[in-house]
C-alpha cells in the first residue's frame, strides 16, 4: 500500500515539474505591425508611381509635339505652278506674235519710223503712197486682232482658274500644318500675280492696239499732205501756170 502511495506521489510530482517545465519554456516570436513604416512604405510606393505617371505624360507630350512638328514639315501634295505657268506662257506667246511695230524695245523706234514717217520725199510716188497707206492699215488690224486674241487667251486663263482656286482653297482650309498652310497661301498668291500679269499684258496689248490707230490717223493727214504737193507739183507743167 505505501509503495502504491508512493509511486501515486512520484508520479504527480513529474506531472507537476512537466507542467511547471512547460510554462518556462521559450515563447516563439509573434510579427507585430508596424503601423508607421506601413504608412511610410505606402508614402514612397505613391510617390514613385506618381514620377512613372509623370514619365509617361513628358513621354506624351513628347511625341505629340513631335507629331505636330512632323505636321509643321508636311509638304503640300498639290501643286497649281505648270497649270499657273503655262496659262502666262500662252500670254507670252500671244504677245510675241506682234507684228510691225513690235513690243521689242530695240526695234520699236526704227519700225515706227519706217511705218510712220515724219514727212514725204517730194519724189515720193502715188503707188509709195497707197502701198504705205495699206501697210498702215494692216499694222492697225494686225493689232487690233492681237488685241482680242489676247482677251480671248485671257478669259480662257480665269475660266481654268475657277477650279485653280477652289483646288487652292481647300488645300489652304485643310492644312494640317504651318509648312502645308503657307505652301497653299503661296500657291494663291502665285496664282493673284498671274492674274495681274494678265491683265498688264492686255493693257499693252489694247495700248498697242490705240496707238497704232492713232498713228495711222496722223499719218494719213502727212499723206493727204504729200499728195496734195504732188498733185500740185504736176499741175504746174501745165501751160500758163
Amino acid at each position: 500500500m505505501k509503495r502504491r502511495t508512493l509511486i501515486a506521489s512520484l508520479i504527480g510530482v513529474t506531472v507537476s515539474i512537466g507542467s511547471v517545465a512547460w510554462f518556462l519554456r521559450p515563447v516563439e516570436a509573434i510579427p507585430v505591425f508596424d503601423s508607421a513604416n506601413y504608412a511610410q512604405n505606402i508614402t514612397q510606393a505613391a510617390r514613385a508611381l506618381s514620377q512613372i505617371n509623370n514619365q509617361i505624360q513628358s513621354l506624351q507630350n513628347e511625341t505629340v509635339m513631335l507629331q505636330n512638328m512632323a505636321k509643321n514639315l508636311q509638304r503640300l501634295d498639290y501643286s497649281s505652278l505648270n497649270q499657273i505657268l503655262g496659262g502666262l506662257q500662252r500670254v507670252d506667246s500671244l504677245m510675241g506674235q506682234a507684228q510691225g511695230v513690235t513690243y521689242n524695245v530695240a526695234t520699236t523706234e526704227s519700225s515706227f519710223r519706217r511705218l510712220y514717217p515724219q514727212q514725204y520725199a517730194s519724189a515720193v510716188t502715188h503707188d509709195d503712197l497707197v502701198m504705205d497707206a495699206r501697210t498702215r492699215w494692216q499694222t492697225s488690224m494686225d493689232g487690233y486682232r492681237q488685241t482680242m486674241t489676247v482677251q480671248s487667251q485671257v478669259v480662257e486663263n480665269v475660266q481654268a482658274d475657277r477650279a485653280l482656286l477652289d483646288n487652292l482653297v481647300a488645300a489652304s482650309q485643310g492644312a494640317e500644318g504651318s509648312l502645308h498652310a503657307q505652301q497653299a497661301t503661296n500657291q494663291l498668291l502665285a496664282l493673284s500675280t498671274k492674274q495681274q500679269l494678265q491683265i498688264q499684258n492686255l493693257m499693252a496689248a489694247q495700248y498697242r492696239a490705240e496707238a497704232l490707230e492713232q498713228a495711222r490717223n496722223a499719218q494719213a493727214q502727212e499723206q493727204g499732205r504729200a499728195a496734195g504737193d504732188r498733185f500740185m507739183g504736176k499741175r504746174s507743167i501745165y501751160p500758163g501756170n
